[in-house]
């Protein structure tokens, strides 16, 4: 009778500890849900910010020109000239930081709901560089995740458990919550001017110009590269016109960089348009036009933008 008892105390036991952990698991899918809910309404909601523009690129804009890169491309291509120039609508998905994971995402996306007629694609040095960075920055595509299929291959980049974690609901927005109550005021809107995503510097810089070693070699992602033809692939497919174009520096460079080179190759094996305006001596011989060395400012970003855009038209006329 004694171990029988215990038997029954024993099965007694685990059976209190699995209704235990039962309920711990719904108490936490419960709060994950509830939390995460919240916090996908109030990032859906706001109206300035990094974040809105990202939602804005992904989900909203119908604007016949498109600009896409990272930070050279978000504060250096005026869309009011595109449009001032050439009659079509124009708006900037640059986001500062972001490699060729965004901007394939963002244009797998757009792609999906309509086709634009013309793209400017900005490329830097070092685009192709092996970089962990690179992927720790996918983060900020996890909240389009649930709702974005043709996102979930560029998205499950960033780790090999991230489909997993992307069962929670709270896990999109872990680093996002001070980003999220901000972009719900008017706060961002003061702080910083946003024109067709265009975000436009005002620093004039006050430094001679210096000579920078571009033919150091480094490890080339090829994932990076293969997206980058996915990105031409897309364009052509659609019967997209696509240019890529190296926005200016100030400094003078030694050598070539060895992701510029490829990225140049495969722009010419696919007949892409490309416009470097890195060594265009306008630029070299004016600090006065630049934020920092990589950067143009306001004023910097007008003669850029128009410049280019007498490329374009030039070479229209042409073909």
């Amino acid at each position: 009778m004694i171990k029988l008892a215990k038997k029954i105390s024993i099965k007694q036991g685990y059976v209190y500890l699995f209704l235990k952990v039962g309920v711990f698991l719904l108490l936490a899918f419960f709060f994950d849900f509830i939390l995460g809910s919240f916090l996908s309404k109030f990032y859906f909601k706001q109206t300035s910010g990094w974040e809105y523009r990202t939602k804005f690129s992904i989900e909203d804009t119908k604007a016949d020109i498109l600009v896409f890169g990272a930070s050279r491309a978000q504060q250096q291509y005026n869309p009011l000239f595109f449009e001032e120039r050439l009659h079509q609508t124009c708006y900037n998905v640059g986001r500062d930081g972001q490699p060729i994971f965004y901007y394939y995402a963002v244009l797998k996306s757009i792609v999906k709901r309509y086709t634009p007629k013309m793209i400017i694609l900005d490329i830097e040095n070092e685009v192709f560089k092996e970089d962990q960075s690179s992927y720790d920055r996918i983060s900020v595509l996890l909240p389009f995740y649930k709702n974005h299929p043709e996102l979930h291959s560029i998205i499950e980049q960033k780790s090999p458990f991230e489909k997993f974690k992307l069962q929670s609901y709270v896990y999109p927005y872990n680093s996002m919550l001070f980003k999220i109550a901000i972009g719900n005021t008017e706060f961002n809107k003061k702080r910083n001017i946003d024109i067709n995503g265009y975000v436009p510097l005002t620093r004039v810089l006050d430094e001679q110009i210096r000579n920078v070693d571009l033919s150091k070699k480094y490890v080339i992602d090829s994932i990076k590269v293969n997206l980058y033809k996915s990105f031409i692939s897309e364009c052509l497919r659609a019967n997209i016109k696509l240019y890529i174009v190296c926005s200016p520096y100030f400094f003078n460079s030694i050598g070539s960089d060895t992701s510029m080179q490829l990225a140049t190759e495969i722009a010419k094996r696919n007949n892409i348009d490309y416009f470097d305006f890195s060594k265009d001596k306008l630029f070299l011989n004016n600090s006065k036009f630049f934020d920092d060395t990589v950067h143009v400012n306001v004023e910097g970003s007008k003669i850029f933008t128009n410049k280019l855009i007498d490329s374009i038209i030039f070479k229209s006329q042409k073909q």
